[in-house]
């Protein structure tokens, strides 16, 4: 646990994919992006908040899109990759972990809304190069175990579900 005060400066980048998924299969339901930028805040100086989103061309997509952007998110778009044989890609990994090493010098924590485990690498960097703080918000249930420990503050946002998840 840290020492969260109004005087620290935080980024919040959001894993959408990761966060979606999530909810889907456990709770069959979505996420209050609004509402969990709040919690992850909590009274402090937000820097940037930026979500991470894969195009599908689905027609609902640029509404969700639009209500991240109002829950006041900075949105960073990317194509869905589709490969010759029908397999489908689409993730920020690199993308993200980039903007948190860039960040990592301007604010005092970086707060990773994912339980990938592939960030680990990103987080021990932040963490003994750079000094800044790496708080994680995820599902626990899905989220990487080393990932979750190794992080300086983890929110389990199942322990929020009143709050932070709207049934489908």
């Amino acid at each position: 646990m840290i020492v969260k005060n109004p005087d620290q400066r935080v980024a919040v980048l959001v894993d959408v994919q990761n966060l979606y998924y999530s909810a889907k299969n456990l709770y069959k339901a979505r996420v209050s992006y609004k509402n969990l930028l709040q919690l992850l805040i909590n009274k402090r100086i937000l820097v940037r908040a930026i979500a991470y989103v894969i195009k599908a061309e689905d027609s609902r997509e640029s509404d969700f899109f639009e209500a991240l952007n109002s829950a006041g998110f900075e949105v960073k778009e990317k194509d869905l990759q589709v490969f010759v044989g029908g397999a489908k890609k689409g993730d920020w990994d690199i993308g993200i972990a980039m903007d948190a090493i860039r960040l990592g010098n301007k604010v005092d924590s970086i707060i990773l809304v994912s339980g990938d485990g592939d960030f680990r690498p990103v987080v021990n960097y932040l963490q003994q190069s750079l000094g800044c703080l790496v708080e994680v918000a995820a599902f626990k249930k899905t989220a990487n175990h080393e990932l979750v420990d190794m992080a300086d503050d983890f929110t389990n946002i199942e322990d929020h579900a009143k709050t932070l998840l709207f049934r489908i």
